[in-house]
């Protein structure tokens, strides 16, 4: 069993967040708010060229939207936002902190440390041979990204922690039956999905163009290995 690489990636976004936490306290609005701005325009174009690396844009687009259809049927992020409250109520003392901007930190963080394929390929690898450098180049990575998200989302961003020890060491648990997620046409694809989402998260939560229920595109993830199959088997990949 190995999680050493998770529990590095929580400790690196726990102190991000607290260094952003007080940082943010001492930051004017109008600087918190463009952090924000250059925060989403950053997120938008990694986005972008997260997507332009698939192999195959359909299976990307039947994916996405088989995954879609799921994911509103399961109404994943109105159970991410209710966790979010529940955190919220329990958690957050300080009443100054709209309860609206909580959530919305958790929320963002959540969905932006989980997508990409160095969290599934790093996992992988820690979980079957203890090799958790991906994983620490990764947390260098959250660990600054927390910084400025929790400097104008505030709190929130912490516990999306808890996300990652879950997601990170489900997969690292159960590396042995998920080896099938080194290869390179599901890491493509995986990867393009992804973009979409951060693309989305750009667009909905850090820029606040347009209300988009991001969350409810996970479940494409799983829809995705049946769909990489399907095309191989018909000889269009």
């Amino acid at each position: 069993m190995h999680l050493t690489g998770t529990i590095i990636n929580v400790v690196t976004i726990l102190l991000g967040g607290f260094i952003g936490l007080v940082l943010g306290n001492r930051l004017p609005e109008r600087i918190r708010y463009t952090v924000m701005m250059a925060l989403g325009l950053f997120t938008l174009a990694y986005g972008i060229r997260l997507f332009i690396q698939t192999g195959n844009a359909l299976v990307v687009l039947i994916s996405m939207l088989i995954g879609l259809l799921l994911g509103e049927w399961w109404r994943i992020e109105d159970g991410l936002n209710h966790l979010g409250v529940f955190l919220e109520r329990h958690f957050n003392r300080n009443k100054g902190i709209e309860s609206a901007k909580f959530i919305r930190g958790f929320l963002t963080a959540s969905l932006l440390f989980s997508i990409g394929p160095m969290a599934i390929l790093g996992s992988v690898q820690d979980g079957l041979t203890g090799d958790f450098n991906t994983l620490v180049i990764k947390s260098i990575m959250d660990g600054f990204a927390s910084i400025a998200f929790a400097s104008s989302l505030g709190i929130g961003v912490l516990f999306s922690s808890l996300v990652i020890l879950v997601y990170q060491g489900g997969i690292s648990l159960l590396a042995t039956q998920l080896q099938f997620l080194m290869n390179e046409q599901f890491l493509a694809e995986f990867s393009a999905i992804g973009g979409i989402m951060l693309m989305g998260i750009a667009v909905s939560s850090l820029l606040e163009i347009k209300k988009i229920r991001v969350a409810n595109f996970l479940p494409g993830f799983l829809i995705l290995p049946l769909i990489i199959w399907l095309f191989n088997l018909l000889g269009i990949y």
